[in-house]
This record gives C-alpha cells, structure tokens and sequence, in this order.
C-alpha cells in the first residue's frame, strides 16, 4: 500500500470560501461536482499513477473557484506541497511570455509582422547563436507572429533531433520549413522574439516581466529567474519511480521556459486572461484568433510529416501564444508544460468562463490529464492523443 501521507491533501481555499467548507463547481456539461469529489478523484488518480504532487486550480464565472495541493513536494523528506510552493513551469514560461509580447504590442514597441532582425542592431547570423542560419536567408522572413504561432520553421531546441525529439549533441539551428507556411512547435522562436524584444526596450525579460505582469496580478512567488525567497518553499521534480531529480535554480531569464511559479500565482495569470483584463479587446481577439491550422499526428516531435485529419473535429490551431479548439461548449485556448520531472497542462473555454490549470512535480502527472480533464470539468475535448498524454492503463 502506498504512504497514506501521500494521499492526505493540504487544503487551501479561496478568500471567500472558510477553511473546510464544500465547494460546488459547474462542469462544462452543468453538472455540478463538490470539493469532496474533486478530492477523491485526484487522489485515487495519483495513488493510481504514482503522481507524486499535483496542484490544481478550477475557474468557475471567470474567477477562481477551487485552488488546492496534494501530495508531496518532496519525496524524500515527505514534506507536503502547498498552494504557494513554486514549481517549475517549464513551457506555462511561454505563456506568460506571450503575454507580455502583446503589451509591448499594444504599447506600439512591437509589430507583429515586421520581421525580427530589424529590429536588431546587426545581422541575425553575426550573433554567435545565429551563424549557423548563414547560407540560409529565410531567417529575414521571421517575424513575432511566426514565433508566438509556432511557424518559424526551426525546431523545438537545437540540441533535441527535430525528427525524433531525442537528445543530439551535435544538434544544430536550422530552418526546415519555409516561415509562416507551417506549425511546429518551437522554443527556439520564443528565444528569438526574446533577442528581439530585449533589444526594443533595452531590458531583461525577468525585469520587463516582473514590472508589466508580476507586480500588477499580485504574482509575488513567480519569476524568470530563481529568487532567494523561494528558498522557503519549492518542489523537486520527480522521475516516473518517484525518485528525486535535480532543482536548477536558473540565473539567466528564458521566455520560452525558466518560469518559476506557484499555482496560486499562474491561476491569478489566467484568471486576469479570462476576465478580459490587461490586453484591450483588440488585442485580446487577436491573441486567441487561429494564426495557423494544425494537421501534425503529434506535437511532438515538432518536425514531422506524419499527418492527420482527426484534428480538423475541434478545429485545432494555433493563436498567439495558446493552443486553440472548438467544442460543443465554445472556443477554448490551453498551453502545456512539460520537462523531465514537472508535467502541467491548463485549458480555458472562454465560453463558459471555466478553467482548469494543473501542475505536477511528476515525470507521470501527463497520465492522469485525460481522466482528470473529463471528470472534473468534462472535457473531452483536449487532443490528447495529439499531446501524447497516454494514460497510465493504456499500454
């Protein structure tokens, strides 16, 4: 039998809501699921999948209904996780990021589709990340809107095979597609935009973020870089045997994926999106308006042939920044984030005014997203065959 600790969950409620008290939620269907049965189902789904940790956030009416932790932040010493413990967000980085790029649109510092080395104080391929794109001009078509919709045509990150997704050494920065006529996912175009955008301001994103997102959603244990007072309260990852992993403390800001964050914090980040605060209605629809349509079989990995027509039912595509669907219930936006150890997945219907973000400290949190999806807020609609969420009695 597992560590009945495990399987004791540290209960964190809204403001409004007493320590204790049940919670009804809306469903997307109009049923109504209690806190308890949000409870049960979460944990028996981690004692099933061996989750080790698992923070999760409902959004009810555009604000937050249900904020709770479970499980450990910690396997080895069994210390619980907690609604403000920071985690690792791994690519919920590009959201935010995202985010912020269309502020400074909106400020009028960044045009989408003004390609990105103008902006540059010299040639893309003279800066030392850049120079193996020499011989190569098609890195003068890329623009923001290519980098936020995924269409640059470079890979993942140079470092992982774009055909296989597998670690190469000997991994190098390439344009496999023409700009623009195509989605792979990419986090090499978010460090691009980022190049780009800290020339315009002549800041760093860990201060551009921290004075345009952070400080003015309240997000006061979230950053791009590790800080010393989240020394007091922060989760290891964990491998699929529950072993710890290692914690890098980033020093150097990524927009594409060194977010630290509590789900309390990134649930604050949603909610501001789904209230329709910060970006003016404009900007807003353009953010969540289909850039480019989805054909791949996988997300991963990124450069592929392999296509299919499944995702034509739910209109998959890709906005700016956010995966976008369409379901029965409405249009919905989500983002993933994934890395060795951390797993989180958050879908919004903007519809419906519901919302789910989870967060796991858990290289098997991805084999309870389906089943968690479908139960708490009927979702049946993620692809997650497309994201590879395999469950955990699927073989």
């Amino acid at each position: 039998m597992r560590n009945t600790i495990k399987i004791l969950p540290i209960i964190f409620f809204c403001s409004h809501f007493s320590f204790g008290q049940h919670v009804q939620l809306k469903r997307l269907d109009g049923r109504k699921i209690t806190s308890v049965e949000i409870d049960s189902t979460i944990l028996q789904l981690m004692d099933k999948a061996d989750v080790t940790g698992l923070a999760l956030t409902i959004i009810n009416n555009n604000k937050i209904g249900y904020t709770k932790a479970y499980g450990f932040k910690n396997n080895t010493t069994k210390a619980l996780l907690d609604t403000s413990t920071v985690l690792y967000g791994a690519s919920f980085s590009k959201a935010v990021f995202a985010y912020l790029s269309l502020l400074l649109v909106q400020e009028g510092l960044l045009d989408l589709d003004k390609p990105l080395y103008q902006y540059l104080d010299k040639p893309l391929t003279q800066y030392e990340n850049y120079m193996e794109l020499s011989g190569d001009d098609r890195w003068k078509l890329i623009t923001a809107r290519m980098c936020l919709s995924h269409t640059t045509g470079f890979p993942n990150w140079r470092f992982l095979n774009a055909k296989t997704g597998e670690f190469d050494s000997d991994g190098k920065l390439a344009i496999y597609f023409t700009p623009g006529t195509r989605y792979a996912y990419s986090g090499e175009g978010f460090a691009l935009l980022q190049l780009a955008i800290e020339k315009i301001t002549g800041r760093g994103l860990d201060e551009l973020a921290e004075e345009k997102v952070f400080k003015p959603l309240g997000m006061r244990r979230t950053s791009y870089v590790w800080q010393p007072h989240f020394e007091n309260n922060y989760a290891m990852g964990h491998d699929e045997t529950e072993t710890l992993l290692g914690k890098k403390k980033r020093k150097k800001a990524g927009g594409a994926g060194s977010l630290e964050t509590t789900v309390a914090d990134y649930s604050r980040f949603i909610e501001n999106i789904m209230q329709g605060n910060g970006l003016n209605r404009r900007t807003r629809k353009m953010m969540l308006t289909p850039q480019i349509q989805i054909h791949s079989k996988y997300q991963f990995p990124t450069i592929t042939e392999e296509t299919t027509s499944d995702n034509k039912a739910i209109k998959l595509s890709y906005g700016l920044g956010w995966g976008l669907l369409s379901s029965k219930f409405g249009k919905a936006f989500f983002k993933e984030g994934h890395d060795e150890g951390w797993q989180h997945y958050n879908i919004n219907f903007i519809d419906k005014g519901i919302s789910i973000i989870i967060m796991t400290n858990s290289s098997n949190g991805e084999k309870i997203f389906k089943e968690v999806l479908e139960q708490l807020i009927a979702d049946t609609f993620t692809p997650w065959e497309w994201e590879r969420y395999l469950p955990y009695n699927l073989k």
